[in-house]
């Protein structure tokens, strides 16, 4: 079926957006002879991985837009966001408005915890929501972000019954659950555009007993072919040596023409910290080592641009492999023809434990790029021919797990929506927030259960009681003669996207002393669970982490990763470069200033904790805090970096040891001497201290 078959004010947005695209493919016809377009009842599409599930939200989102309404296109991941924000705004030459939020937009792209927000707070803007599109679906049955999503739909369905919804998703085993559930009809296909072949490999096929070996001799084949391969591995000091030790392998073998590309790369990789005004750091320069070889590995302790560069690089096809940690498989939109599974057990609580066959198909399905390749390759490898034959039947051959509703599992999140009910009017009793438990997909799985239904009314009802008990011993929540009520510390927490222990960890430091230490309180907000650590990147000795907090009046017997959190942030603050910090302490000082950003933002919630438990004390110097954090500077440049304009540490820095800490005297001539320094940041600066040229 073409394009030019479809109703002409959809062909023509999606012709001038997608002009690759001439025709739709059997699993996208099916879908539509399904009534996707006509029909008003949810639907939860189920096709492979690169069969176009975009593009059919796409259209059914169009529809909606163009009949009047406002859509929602859900996400669960911050990457996924800006990756579809982009692809979007092509819509906007047709006058339709993209953004991340629907008050301002006619199709917004959210994440999952700000659409849920939304559900609790914002009930004018979700009424005006028609169209409710949730991709990544399957992720409803993961640990941390699928409760979330569980209860934002939950919420919406409550609160805007004609909203309509649809849910795109890989293949799940129990469909029809789902389905009943969700109210909404199943449209699935096996079409996939390019074939993909799944294979176990074993190294000793090879002649070897290295699995790096393996990797090698694919990446040889993929080279011959002019072909890319994407490689996962369990950790991220497993991505860099096997990088490194594929790079020393074959960089005699690249080409010229190759290795100006590769080295263009590289040059990109080291130019970020540049920018930032670091030196490079030894993983960046390890990474650019690799970059040159056509190398490249992706993890979280690299700086965001690094990581961009890499997605861009590899698409463009100047990059001959990524090895990778598992959270790529959700991330941006990054195919290769040939995707390597190295390791197939991911440390766990309860120690290595092995990959579900879930997992295993999502990476798979990386493999085969549409447009690009006419086949993809997935390889699990082994070491024996045992090991292979059982990976064989446990993932070739193997079911797909269930998908089962997390939420009564994660504490935390019962805690979050039981306040987010109160706080919001809609439970004023225990019978109420039991209604609402139970329309959820976990409440739906415990009463239609053929071995829990007998039990689940008593089992729910004592695990939310336990858990209200829980909140109003915290003082989150009262009992009042009306029924329950948020209390303003409850408030601030349900109009927050902390974890409820987060809060409870901060009010009782706020009550722990009248003298307020910053240094202590810094350390308190690296140990909350919504501060993502800095890592420490190996077992070198850690006292000068130890010697840094003993120079802040903290004393710490052991060192892991919120010690040299805290201790990175010091320094940051101080001015230190990351390349200064990752010498210093030996770690990812790439991911220094994220944490930075959200420990500022935890003291900001820190000094609204202390405000609405009537202490005052130190709020002043919280404020500073907050901005020393999100500026990285010491506090003399303070009311420099705050009132110019994207000035910047650096260039804050090189003014104050010119002219002193009062610019009211320096001349324009003066100011553009300053490396960094243009026309425009000097006439702000001028404008700033009231001074004539």
């Amino acid at each position: 079926m073409s394009i030019e078959s479809l109703d002409a004010s959809i062909a023509k947005i999606i012709k001038d957006s997608y002009p690759q695209i001439k025709n739709l493919n059997p699993a996208q016809q099916a879908v539509l002879d399904a009534g996707l377009l006509e029909e008003k009842e949810n639907y939860i599409i189920a096709i492979p991985t690169a069969s176009g599930k975009t593009l059919l939200g796409v259209m059914a989102a169009l529809r909606t837009i163009l009949d009047g309404g406002k859509v929602v296109y859900a996400v669960p991941l911050l990457s996924i966001q800006n990756e579809k924000v982009k692809e979007f705004k092509k819509f906007e030459e047709h006058g339709i408005k993209v953004g991340k939020h629907p008050s301002s937009s006619d199709l917004a792209v959210m994440v999952f915890e700000s659409y849920d927000s939304m559900t609790r707070f914002s009930w004018n803007t979700l009424s005006e929501v028609d169209l409710l599109i949730v991709d990544e679906f399957h992720m409803i049955g993961e640990y941390s972000r699928g409760p979330t999503i569980e209860c934002a739909i939950t919420r919406s369905r409550m609160l805007n019954e004609g909203m309509r919804i649809i849910a795109l998703s890989a293949t799940l085993q129990n469909m029809e659950e789902l389905s009943t559930w969700l109210g909404a009809r199943v449209v699935e296909h096996d079409y996939r555009p390019v074939p993909l072949f799944k294979d176990i490999l074993n190294a000793e096929e090879y002649g070897t007993k290295n699995k790096n070996d393996v990797i090698l001799s694919i990446l040889k084949d993929s080279m011959d072919e002019s072909s890319q391969a994407l490689v996962f591995v369990s950790t991220r000091r497993f991505t860099e040596s096997l990088a490194n030790y594929l790079a020393g392998k074959i960089k005699n073998k690249l080409h010229g023409d190759k290795k100006k590309a590769f080295q263009a790369v590289a040059e990109k990789i080291l130019d970020v910290p540049r920018r930032r005004g670091s030196l490079p750091t030894e993983v960046c320069l390890k990474l650019a080592e690799c970059a040159q070889n056509g190398m490249a590995f992706h993890h979280a302790g690299l700086f965001d641009r690094q990581k961009e560069i890499i997605e861009e690089e590899f698409r463009a096809g100047n990059l001959l492999m990524i090895t990778a940690t598992p959270s790529l498989m959700y991330g941006v939109n990054l195919p290769s023809k040939n995707v390597v599974i190295r390791d197939y057990t991911r440390w766990t609580s309860q120690g290595p434990q092995p990959i579900p066959v879930f997992d295993y198909l999502q990476m798979s399905g990386r493999a085969g790029r549409p447009g690009y390749d006419n086949e993809g390759y997935s390889y699990l490898i082994a070491k024996t021919p045992p090991e292979a034959e059982q990976l064989q039947y446990q993932y070739i051959h193997g079911e797909i797990e269930a998908t089962n509703s997390r939420l009564l599992e994660n504490r935390d999140a019962v805690f979050r929506q039981i306040i987010s009910q109160v706080a919001s009017g809609m439970a004023k009793h225990l019978e109420e927030l039991l209604d609402f438990f139970r329309d959820t997909f976990s409440g739906f799985q415990m009463t239609h259960s053929e071995y829990s239904s007998l039990f689940a009314s008593d089992t729910l009802q004592f695990q939310i009681k336990e858990a209200l008990d829980f909140l109003i011993e915290n003082g989150m929540i009262q009992a009042v003669p009306g029924g329950l009520k948020a209390t303003s510390f409850g408030m601030l927490v349900a109009k927050s996207n902390y974890a409820v222990e987060t809060a409870v960890r901060l009010k009782e430091f706020a009550r722990s002393g009248s003298e307020v230490d910053m240094s202590r309180l810094l350390y308190e907000i690296c140990r909350t669970p919504d501060l993502i650590p800095i890592s420490l990147k190996g077992r070198k000795t850690r006292d000068p982490i130890r010697e840094r907090l003993n120079r802040a009046g903290l004393f710490v017997v052991d060192v892991g990763n919120e010690e040299a959190t805290a201790a990175t942030l010091m320094e940051w603050m101080d001015e230190r470069s990351e390349y200064e910090i990752e010498n210093a302490f030996n770690v990812y000082a790439a991911s220094t200033r994220r944490a930075a950003y959200e420990a500022s933002r935890l003291v900001k919630f820190h000094r609204e904790i202390c405000q609405v438990l009537g202490i005052y004390t130190g709020l002043d110097n919280m404020e500073t805090l907050t901005a020393r954090l999100y500026y990285g500077v010491k506090e003399e440049l303070l009311p420099l970096v705050v009132s110019i304009k994207r000035l910047g540490r650096r260039r804050a820095r090189a003014l104050v040891d010119a002219f002193g800490s009062d610019l009211h005297n320096a001349s324009r001539e003066e100011l553009l001497r300053i490396e960094g320094i243009g026309p425009k940041t000097a006439e702000n600066i001028l404008k700033k201290y009231h001074s004539v040229d």
